[in-house]
């Protein structure tokens, strides 16, 4: 949620000035202004979603979040928080352009006035957090598997062994998508599927109504 709610003002933004030009429609409106939004977002917040990443894994070898900072920057340098940063991009740019998209259109089904209205924010924001989050789970994969290995000479006890027995050391995001095929097939790219669906139907869903509510609370 603390991920979503700084998004929000910068799509709102973005979504003004494009509808205010009538070369650009509605539609291509929600979808450049949540591209746009997500590009400096995942900057800012990218080197935390590595650290919480690092600290979700089996057996993390990080105390807590400091801890696993300074080893990351010790160990593997600054470009470590930014190593998922394309793939973050790649995946995170239809996420929300897919997300704000469904979110305006159940937004003109449910509440076509645009009022402050609980129920279809709520509503709204779940559906098109849930959607958005099934159809971008594949990259999703490939983003996990870029964010939670370590550099080949750090990974002596934690890692991902292939059949042969090597370390498999994800490159980047052509070399993720290429060995988690090897190594699951397409399976490996829908796993964790219905995790990521029940998280993000009531982040979402949360994040919309926290954000609409604090707007309305602005506006009185």
């Amino acid at each position: 949620m603390t991920t979503c709610l700084p998004l929000n003002p910068n799509y709102k933004s973005s979504k003004a000035y494009l509808l205010s030009n009538p070369r650009v429609s509605n539609s291509m409106s929600y979808a450049i202004s949540g591209a746009l939004a997500t590009v400096i977002h995942d900057a800012v917040m990218n080197p935390a979603e590595v650290v919480k990443q690092r600290m979700q894994m089996i057996f993390s070898p990080y105390g807590n979040s400091l801890e696993c900072i300074r080893c990351i920057y010790i160990r593997e340098g600054l470009r470590a928080f930014y190593r998922s940063y394309i793939t973050q991009l790649t995946l995170n740019v239809p996420y929300q352009c897919t997300h704000f998209m469904i979110y305006e259109y159940m937004q003109n089904l449910l509440n076509p006035h645009h009022d402050y209205n609980p129920s279809s924010h709520l509503v709204s924001g779940g559906i098109a957090g849930g959607i958005a989050a099934a159809i971008t789970t594949p990259l999703d994969c490939v983003k996990t598997v870029l964010n939670t290995q370590q550099t080949p000479r750090f990974s002596t006890t934690y890692r991902l062994l292939t059949q042969s027995e090597h370390t498999a050391y994800y490159k980047g995001l052509a070399d993720g998508i290429r060995n988690i095929y090897y190594l699951r097939g397409t399976g490996g790219f829908f796993r964790g599927l219905q995790a990521r669906i029940i998280f993000q139907v009531p982040s979402t869903a949360l994040s919309w109504s926290a954000y609409e509510l604090c707007k309305y609370m602005l506006s009185m």
